[in-house]
């Protein structure tokens, strides 16, 4: 999605409040951004903490700064500077996180980001931002540009099923109607679960969510007529179970007195086999690839 991110940014860059600071990456991606803003596109090198804090104070002052770097880079290793200055302050500072999930795949652990929202939304203020598709960044750079807080975007790999037919971008999208169970994917597994399902003698219901926490973006209530019709649901994400998608979703069910008898969660489940592969490869480890994300879909089913 880095394509995609360099032209919706450009569509800001003449602003003169617009800053972009970046550490040490970008490479071979933003050159566009980066000859348009001039002076107002910093790399800051490798020093996260201290790019955070800048932004930080940047934004104190009425500018408005976007932070770019790989996402493990970005939240775990600035995790202090996003809490302490910019969301306690409630600041608008926008952190782009590339290669979420296992994104970055061979490159192992420190490279991936398994926790990121679910670590990020524990703060005040914070919205978090998963385009599943590539046409999704350039509304949701657009949504995080007029934020009033602190937003996360995580970018992955734009993964939309060849002639798919995509409805226009929203918080929550209903992407294909059933009356089998309710699928729920978080950002680009979306196009992996729309290639998984489209073969089933079932007709479930899928829909992918792309803004959170469900307090700030809530559950529309198409959504709310599905499950409660259904009474089974899946959640698919490239994310830890704790503090994900579907956690959130337990708490909001009970809270709205909406009863789920079948449930199944596809998340992040970090290295079972203690090997490191491709992005793929880690998928299919957690149970996140087409056929696994299928299988649960049947058992539901059933």
């Amino acid at each position: 999605m880095r394509a995609e991110l360099c032209a919706a940014l450009m569509a800001h860059a003449d602003r003169p409040e617009m800053v972009f600071l970046t550490g040490d990456l970008g490479f071979m991606a933003l050159e566009p951004l980066r000859d348009r803003m001039g002076d107002r596109f910093i790399n800051c090198g490798i020093g996260e903490q201290n790019m955070v804090g800048v932004a930080a104070g940047l934004a104190r002052e009425g500018l408005e700064p976007w932070v770019y770097t790989i996402a493990p880079f970005c939240y775990a290793r600035a995790f202090e500077q996003i809490r302490n200055d910019i969301c306690l302050h409630g600041l608008p500072v926008r952190l782009l996180g590339n290669g979420g999930g296992y994104g970055y795949g061979v490159m192992g652990p420190t490279h991936h980001a398994l926790e990121d929202y679910g670590v990020l939304l524990t703060l005040p203020n914070l919205t978090a931002y998963v385009p599943a598709f590539n046409e999704d960044v350039i509304a949701v750079i657009g949504s995080a540009a007029v934020s009033p807080g602190p937003s996360y975007i995580r970018l992955g790999r734009g993964e939309r099923p060849a002639g798919a037919v995509l409805p226009a971008y929203a918080p929550w999208r209903r992407l294909t109607r059933g009356d089998g169970p309710v699928v729920v994917a978080v950002g680009p597994l979306a196009g992996a679960a729309m290639a998984a399902l489209a073969e089933l003698p079932v007709r479930p219901e899928l829909w992918v969510v792309s803004e959170l926490p469900l307090a700030t973006v809530a559950p529309p209530r198409a959504f709310a007529e599905s499950i409660a019709a259904s009474r089974r649901l899946c959640v698919v994400e490239e994310h830890v179970g704790q503090g994900g998608l579907a956690q959130m979703l337990a708490v909001w069910a009970l809270n709205a007195g909406i009863r789920v008898d079948g449930f199944r969660h596809q998340h992040a489940r970090g290295y079972p086999s203690g090997l490191y592969g491709s992005q793929n490869f880690h998928r299919r480890e957690s149970m996140l690839d087409p056929d696994s994300i299928r299988d649960a879909v049947l058992e539901l089913a059933a």
